[in-house]
């Protein structure tokens, strides 16, 4: 069974239908600008005859970095500017993310090489046990105002920009009208200083002290929420609700 894709960096001559590499668990592709029958070829002047090799395994994959002088980048396009680096002459480094792009500089070009990681195994929910229930990390109500604002905030990053600037406070009122017609600056800027409360970035009034600001509120709350998923792309549904069904 496959359970890795590998997805070459485009081509003039193949730029829309790139071929896809699969590879079962232990198997390996080596590439390069030099590489053995089987390998995938990547035929610029930038890149080393032996770059790298990617090794399949159950549910995810790792790279190795053949090339001397040349850190890679392992990118997270659904991440929000989620990666990893693996430093040159670093074997078998676990790449944790279902789609991943690895970027190979090579002399002034980036070229992207695309990896699939799609069949991951969860733990199954098994019946409840003795004892008091675990308190969740974060507790949030999709149902709420306070998460519309926060999903408004994310929204550029999770529609496939991870360095996207945040949207102004302006720019949330704005999106936010057609499900909030009531909303204001005022009621916005209110939730976002609620969300830093609630989410824990910041003291409750009562036991914050005098003069006391966080500074980068909005990144602050946009990393936390895209780094353990209080986001994802699924929930910017609440942004264009229906008539009716406005959050509340």
């Amino acid at each position: 069974m496959y359970s890795i894709i590998v997805v070459p960096p485009p081509t003039t001559e193949d730029d829309r239908d790139r071929t896809q590499i699969r590879l079962a668990p232990g198997e390996r592709l080596a590439f390069g600008r030099s590489v053995d029958p089987g390998g995938l070829l990547i035929a610029h002047d930038g890149v080393s005859r032996r770059a790298g090799e990617i090794t399949a395994h159950g549910t995810f994959w790792t790279l190795s970095n053949l090339c001397a002088h040349q850190t890679y980048v392992v990118e997270n396009p659904e991440g929000a500017g989620e990666h990893i680096k693996v430093a040159p002459g670093r074997l078998e480094a676990p790449v944790p993310f279902e789609f991943s792009r690895i970027v190979l500089p090579a002399a002034g070009d980036l070229l992207p090489v695309e990896v699939w990681a799609p069949r991951h195994d969860f733990l199954r929910a098994e019946g409840g046990g003795d004892g008091e229930t675990t308190a969740p990390a974060f507790s949030v109500d999709r149902t709420k105002r306070y998460f519309a604002v926060l999903a408004a905030l994310c929204e550029p990053r999770l529609r496939g920009a991870p360095h996207a600037p945040l949207p102004t406070v302006e720019q949330v009122v704005e999106r936010l009208r057609p499900t909030w017609p009531a909303a204001s600056r005022t009621s916005v800027q209110w939730n976002i200083d609620y969300l830093a409360v609630k989410l824990r970035l910041k003291p409750g009034p009562e036991s914050a002290e005098p003069g006391h600001r966080l500074n980068g509120k909005k990144e602050s709350l946009v990393s936390l929420a895209l780094r353990f998923d209080l986001v994802r792309e699924d929930d910017l549904v609440v942004l264009t609700a229906p008539p009716g069904r406005a959050v509340r």
